[in-house]
């Protein structure tokens, strides 16, 4: 879905936030090769349901989590690095995290995390990555084409299943997968001040 989002999207297009969740599966960088990732034993479980992104970074397990996608015309921040897009995007995140009375705040404003890779998401630390706590918490990645900017991302809920992260359960929030859905609306609706018109079930405009 993602994958024919960013490919058919026009840059007269109104921009695309969704909002969805995942059977137990994993996901994995749109750089990786699946045959080569250290602990590969460790996925046999998931069979075949696992998939692998159109952005980087490392594997993702999902299940207990609620996802997000944007996409948006790159005119919207022309004048912006890919860094600031980014930081810009993650806005509503922050205020997701902080509505939930958490302090999140960017890896690379913490001078005791010491950025690195790693073939599973959670465990490695790039600048923009969001902590609460010195706990990274969810992952996000951009993709860009001339004309279109893709931005998604993944927050734990709860510990129902393997995640090799943290959750919102782990920093003493329990919230439903729905309860989390209406507050990540709402957050990026404050946030950007827009009105969405929902013509798809997960799939929402922002005008």
């Amino acid at each position: 879905m993602d994958k024919e989002l960013f490919e058919s999207f026009k840059a007269s297009d109104m921009p695309i936030f969704r909002v969805y969740a995942w059977e137990e599966s994993f996901t994995y960088g749109v750089s990786q090769k699946i045959n080569s990732i250290k602990n590969l034993n460790h996925l046999s479980k998931y069979k075949q349901n696992y998939a692998q992104r159109i952005t980087g970074g490392g594997i993702l397990f999902h299940g207990n989590d609620i996802s997000y996608s944007l996409i948006i015309p790159t005119s919207y921040v022309k004048n912006l690095s890919v860094k600031q897009s980014y930081e810009l995007v993650c806005n509503f995140l922050m205020e997701f995290y902080r509505s939930l009375g958490l302090n999140p705040v960017y890896a690379k404003d913490l001078e005791e995390i010491h950025l690195s890779k790693s073939d599973y998401c959670q465990e490695g630390f790039e600048p923009y990555d969001i902590l609460v706590n010195g706990k990274k918490i969810g992952g996000n990645a951009q993709r860009r084409s001339k004309d279109t900017i893709f931005q998604h991302g993944s927050i734990g809920i709860d510990n129902s299943m393997y995640s090799m992260g943290n959750s919102l359960e782990d920093l003493g929030v329990k919230i439903s997968f729905e309860e989390a859905r209406i507050l990540l609306l709402k957050s990026f609706e404050n946030t950007f001040s827009v009105v969405f018109e929902q013509n798809n079930k997960d799939i929402l405009y922002a005008s």
